[in-house]
């Protein structure tokens, strides 16, 4: 799962102050340990230094190390076992002195060698959270989504109301959400302003992240801004690699910016690199069939609407009639 460098920063900044707070606790706690059990502190410092002391003794003399360290040996056990009295009498464990890494797999580096650790991946999907909520209106969700706001009379050039049309997408939309997996089919919303397109992809915005996938959800200024911004700003390849490697990928409004040839480049690379490599794409676009053939070039065309699963927005523009 392919997180947004933004999002990786901001996860292993927090993994490293969490971290940092565990082994300071930590510390604190062996320290007021050792203050009111000084013997303990002593014990540890011998047992620490007895080994080495010996090996390096013994090297100096030219004598057989192993023989220095089987001197030591009955010292030492003498030592454990006045180490574990003591901590008996303490009713302490021994994990007071010596917790259990912050992670147990990693450590705390967030990496199990070149694989990402979960500890690392939860933080991860706490951020992305984060950063959808920043942008969405943070109440979106399917249970508030109301086909009751859809005409329940047939379209007489559909022969079905765009109530049950509406049913329909809505339910496609919701299997999709909890369904998600790498490689899912890309969808194309397409319908007039105001029917839902905005509201249900980021339904399946929230969702899809919720269950520990990347998604980046911008409109298509937004991404056509930053595209441009690496182009003429130098390297900020972190603003736009985003684009082509998450999971999910949803460009809202398509059909809203300035058409220019630097515009239908990007587009037609982020929509058939993304394709190519298997990686699932939402678009939501006010435009229909015509009016996308007459903008965009043949070749973008051709992959919105013969690679995309249509899901089809109709009825009345629902910010008129909640008013």
């Amino acid at each position: 799962m392919a997180y947004s460098e933004v999002v990786l920063q901001r996860a292993r900044q927090r993994l490293a102050q969490e971290k940092a707070q565990y082994d300071a606790k930590a510390e604190a706690r062996r320290a007021q340990i050792y203050q009111e059990y000084p013997r303990l502190l002593e014990i540890d410092r011998a047992l620490r230094q007895s080994v080495a002391a010996a090996v390096a003794a013994a090297f100096r003399r030219g004598e057989n190390p192993a023989q220095a360290i089987e001197a030591i040996k009955a010292k030492n056990l003498a030592l454990q076992q006045e180490r574990e009295w003591l901590l008996e009498a303490a009713d302490l464990d021994e994990s007071a002195l010596e917790p259990p890494p912050f992670c147990p797999h990693c450590g705390g580096s967030g990496y199990v060698g070149a694989v990402m650790c979960e500890c690392l991946r939860d933080i991860c999907r706490d951020e992305q959270k984060k950063e959808l909520s920043s942008l969405l209106s943070g109440k979106e969700s399917f249970d508030g989504f109301r086909l009751d706001l859809y005409p329940a009379e047939p379209d007489p050039a559909l022969g079905v109301s765009p109530r049950e049309l509406m049913e329909r997408t809505f339910q496609r939309c919701k299997r999709y959400a909890r369904t998600f997996h790498p490689g899912a089919p890309s969808l194309l919303f397409t319908g007039g302003p105001g029917l839902g397109k905005t509201y249900l992809s980021a339904c399946i915005a929230r969702a899809v992240a919720d269950n520990g996938f990347s998604v980046v959800y911008d409109t298509a200024g937004k991404l056509f801004a930053d595209f441009e911004a690496v182009k003429f700003g130098g390297d900020q390849r972190d603003l736009t690699r985003k684009y082509l490697d998450c999971d999910l990928l949803i460009i809202d409004d398509l059909g809203t910016e300035m058409t220019t040839q630097f515009t239908q480049s990007v587009l037609y690379r982020v929509l058939n690199d993304r394709l190519l490599e298997n990686r699932s794409t939402i678009v939501s676009t006010n435009l229909g069939d015509a009016l996308l053939r007459q903008r965009y070039t043949p070749a973008i065309v051709s992959r919105l609407l013969g690679a995309f699963e249509a899901c089809v927005f109709l009825g009345r523009d629902i910010r008129q009639l909640r008013h």
